[in-house]
């Protein structure tokens, strides 16, 4: 007992360590209203340095949105197990449920925790990397829609120094709904402007 207070107050000062580093650097927080929206993919984006984590992590907590990440089910297992729920990590068990069962895509699977949580909010980084990319995975907008769950378009103006939501989108087509987000991150301004590419199939 005495161990598990230790990391819970552990993770109390890293949260309260990353919302003084967001108002000593003078962000500010803008975000579209998302009251009475219990469950949702959230994009990070850009997502070009280290800093970014602090930054997001803090302007998310302040609009009170209890993002959780996806890792493989070993991480949250002993020793890990209490650490990384408490930092708001969930497992994806693709485990089929009975044998002979195909094995669930990651997509089905990630869709399939909507199901078991009436309350969810998962963050992604499409761009899959610090490094410049110029096609962005688009797994999560599959599990949106498999989920029937909107997607909010989270930003990190370095620019301006603005961070929140800037656009909720329920998924309708791929296409249409990929040129709508990169129309919106294209005004946004990373960390490092160079290591940043809007996908470009959508452009």
């Amino acid at each position: 007992m005495k161990h598990l207070c230790l990391q819970t107050l552990s993770i109390m000062i890293i949260r309260w360590i990353f919302r003084l580093i967001f108002k000593a650097l003078g962000w500010k927080l803008k975000t579209e209203a998302i009251v009475g929206i219990k469950q949702s993919i959230t994009i990070a984006a850009p997502h070009t340095a280290n800093m970014d984590l602090p930054i997001s992590k803090a302007a998310f907590d302040m609009m009170g949105l209890p993002l959780r990440f996806t890792v493989k089910k070993e991480w949250v297992q002993f020793p890990f197990k209490r650490i990384m729920l408490n930092l708001g990590a969930i497992a994806i068990d693709r485990t089929p449920k009975k044998p002979g069962d195909p094995r669930p895509s990651m997509v089905e699977a990630m869709a399939n925790l909507f199901k078991e949580n009436e309350i969810m909010h998962v963050m992604v980084t499409p761009e899959g990397t610090r490094s410049k990319r110029t096609e962005w995975k688009t797994g999560f907008w599959y599990t949106a829609k498999m989920a029937n769950v909107p997607i909010l378009l989270g930003y990190l103006d370095y620019k301006n120094k603005v961070a929140g939501i800037g656009k909720i989108i329920y998924p309708t087509d791929l296409e249409t709904d990929m040129r709508t987000m990169m129309e919106f991150y294209k005004n946004i301004t990373p960390c490092h402007p160079e290591k940043f590419s809007l996908d470009q199939r959508y452009i």
